[in-house]
């Protein structure tokens, strides 16, 4: 059977056809789907893990037990998993254990640009880099193969363009593979300075080997045209080299760690000027400079971004492509959803002069105007430990006007310690934890306060409040986020307080409850004072000098007549 599929459901029949048994996983963009996918496969257990650590130690053990495992995350998430990555490159593995890394060049949805092929030198682990949908099936059962051959983790890195576009896929059928049997074996799996010290030879002799078989892997493969120009490139840079240049020799690179020197070597002395392509880092172009191999990389393409067929044109062939002049169409910075229960909180943050440390999900977008209620934005789980760094520098005076804000799902993945270290350390921080009672920016995954599994499944639900207090809070406060009179009150109280708080604004995604309530409509008595404005809702406007609402994109939720002074906004109907 063939089917149009993306990149990401290319890489989840992979694992399927590959006999995987256990599959976790933290959503993230670009990488969400792949699990999402794996989940539909009765034969594969699936989970939501609480952050990529945790997802990549449920991988870790399952290889160990003996079964084929994967482990998927976008190029930040692998940070969070790096201390168990580095380890288990030494270790080796029982069952086969792919990891599977998406980037996100050009940063769609992302606060970097991480070059994760870095992270595969580093860790002396192997990397391959699909190309398009049916590459990433293949890749993925081939990735496992090698996995078991030589007796590691492997690598397999997407990139945004390549897990989110479609390409025609030829599918096949699950290869059942038997459990490997478990041999308890101390000085392979504990990894104590001792037997790290002899698994560090191994990691090398290993990587040795692979270098050398990589000159006779398929997936690395030359393509030969006119020698005049020869392209060395990889993943999504292979098509736009292919539309740009095609008649231009190529070689293909498959697997991007560790490289074929011997078949780089063969296709460089043939060719009169040789270009590397790839997209941010120069991680293939330094090594094959290394070789003593004339090239020209970084020097024409920038190692910011994403590539194209115009950018590989104007520095290849000198050719630029002829553009229209785009019209100049208005701004459309991204904004919180209409009947958002953010939106509440960060009206009343801004009314009352607060800063905020942010953190990473939907309720970031409250840095934007109007609300411009976040200060900052870093990692998951740093807006906690960062109000507490702030109270410590700057004393408890300055720190009262300021609050850390994470989301439901990005306190469970990295905040709740963050929480310890301001209780164990004598904080005085106001935590608000804005729940809405789903992983809301990568498109409403379930997380572990949710009550429901990957799989949809009933599952025990995390009650934040008993957590909280659990790590030693005495003063957690539940707030209606559109009760802007409570939560106005319960800010003020709290933040005022010489000892530390967590205030949790409670209520749904607007776009997972689907409830559509009355729209909001503006009466003859609108005064125009703009107080409506100022909630940032992208269904209020302004049309021939007045304000409308816009009956389309009204969520109902009525905060909108809550800030009005004159009560000029009523719900449709009334």
């Amino acid at each position: 059977m063939k089917k149009l599929i993306l990149g990401n459901e290319g890489v989840a029949r992979g694992a399927y056809e590959a006999g995987v048994r256990v599959a976790s996983a933290y959503p993230g963009t670009p990488s969400t789907e792949i699990t999402e996918f794996i989940a539909k496969y009765d034969e594969i257990y699936a989970e939501w893990s609480p952050n990529e650590k945790v997802a990549m130690e449920v991988a870790i053990g399952a290889s160990l037990a003996g079964a084929r495992a994967m482990v998927a995350m976008k190029h930040v998430g692998l940070n969070v998993a790096a201390d168990p990555l580095f380890t288990v490159s030494y270790t080796g593995v029982n069952g086969g254990l792919v990891i599977l890394v998406a980037d996100d060049p050009g940063m769609h949805s992302s606060q970097n640009e991480q070059d994760s092929r870095c992270y595969a030198r580093a860790a002396h682990i192997p990397m391959l880099e699909p190309a398009d949908s049916q590459e990433a099936k293949d890749f993925v059962k081939l990735a496992f193969h090698l996995s078991e051959k030589y007796d590691t983790p492997v690598f397999v890195r997407m990139t945004t363009r390549v897990s989110h576009a479609q390409s025609i896929v030829e599918f096949g059928e699950r290869e059942e593979i038997a459990l490997k049997p478990y041999d308890k074996n101390i000085q392979k799996n504990v990894m104590m300075p001792g037997m790290a010290i002899k698994r560090h030879i191994v990691v090398e002799e290993r990587m040795k080997q692979l270098a050398e078989d990589a000159n006779q892997l398929e997936i690395n493969k030359i393509e030969w045209n006119d020698k005049k120009i020869g392209i060395i490139t990889s993943g999504i840079a292979y098509q736009y080299v292919k539309e740009a240049i095609p008649n231009a020799s190529v070689l293909k690179l498959g697997m991007v760690h560790p490289l074929p020197k011997k078949l780089i070597e063969e296709f460089a002395n043939q060719i009169e000027t040789l270009y590397i392509v790839e997209e941010l880092e120069p991680v293939i172009e330094e090594q094959v400079k290394s070789y003593g191999i004339a090239a020209i990389g970084k020097e024409v393409f920038s190692v910011q971004g994403e590539l194209s067929v115009k950018k590989i044109l104007s520095a290849i062939a000198k050719t630029e492509i002829p553009s229209k002049k785009p019209e100049q169409l208005p701004g459309r910075p991204p904004v919180l959803c209409p009947g958002c229960p953010h939106r509440g909180i960060y009206y009343v943050m801004k009314k009352l002069k607060l800063h905020a440390t942010g953190d990473i999900g939907c309720y970031t977008l409250g840095a934007m105007e109007p609300l411009s209620s976040i200060d900052s934005c870093v990692c998951m789980g740093a807006s906690v430990g960062m109000v507490h760094g702030i109270e410590k520098a700057r004393g408890r005076e300055f720190s009262k006007n300021w609050v850390g804000v994470i989301g439901d799902s990005t306190f469970i993945h990295s905040g709740i310690t963050g929480l310890i270290d301001i209780v164990y350390n004598k904080g005085m921080s106001t935590v608000l934890i804005l729940d809405n009672s789903t992983t809301g920016m990568t498109g409403h995954q379930d997380h572990p306060a949710t009550g429901k599994t990957i799989k949809g499944e009933a599952a025990p639900i995390l009650n934040l409040v008993e957590l909280v207090k659990a790590i030693g809070i005495k003063n957690v406060r539940v707030v209606n986020p559109f009760d802007l009179k409570e939560a106005e009150v319960v800010l003020k109280e709290e933040t005022n307080k010489d000892e530390p708080s967590v205030i949790i604004a409670s209520r749904p995604c607007a776009l997972l409850t689907k409830e559509k309530k009355a729209a909001c409509k503006i009466t003859d008595a609108c005064v125009m004072c703009g107080s409506c404005l100022r909630l940032g809702c992208p269904a209020i406007e302004k049309q021939d000098g007045k304000v409308v609402i816009d009956d389309a994109l009204c969520n109902g939720c009525g905060l909108c007549s809550k800030v009005c002074r004159v009560n000029a906004i009523v719900k449709d109907g009334e």
